[in-house]
């Protein structure tokens, strides 16, 4: 007898256009755990999620999520779900439209980004290019984390 595991289809993002005012939003499931996380660090004042795009990865560009407290110049903040959230102009250019998402696999839960603006990304969705950036480069190596390299 031979069974086969399937994984659980994943709901179907909601509709959503960017504003200047919400460039991006969080799922329920990515909302509630950062909520769960701030909870368990005792609700610090004045910490936002933090949403970046760093160069690296396996597609050029790789997005980065932290809890900080700091104010950069330019930084744009806006609150989703309850959320406080800050993207900083360079990073607001690349991931405008997207949505932030989180997903448990059986290798473990993380945080998605569903990016509009993406031509090209990574098997695990960590990294990716947009047509900016997809100018044809070759891009080597692997983002270390989906194996799909």
């Amino acid at each position: 007898m031979s069974a086969t595991l399937e994984a659980p289809e994943a709901p179907a993002l909601p509709m959503f256009t960017p504003t200047p005012e919400q460039p991006l939003i969080l799922t329920d499931r990515a909302a509630q755990e950062v909520s769960d996380i701030l909870e368990q660090q005792g609700n610090p004042e004045g910490v936002a999620l933090r949403v970046y795009v760093a160069g690296g990865g396996c597609s050029g560009l790789q997005y980065g999520m932290a809890l900080d407290e700091n104010v950069e110049e330019g930084d744009q903040f806006f609150e989703d779900k309850s959320v406080r959230i800050v993207v900083d102009p360079m990073s607001l250019k690349y991931i405008t439209g997207s949505i932030v998402d989180y997903v448990t696999t059986p290798m473990g839960g993380g945080f998605k980004v569903e990016n509009p603006n993406a031509v090209r990304s990574c098997g695990c969705g960590s990294s990716f290019s947009t047509e900016d950036d997809a100018s044809g480069a070759t891009v080597t190596g692997g983002c270390g984390s989906c194996g799909s390299h």
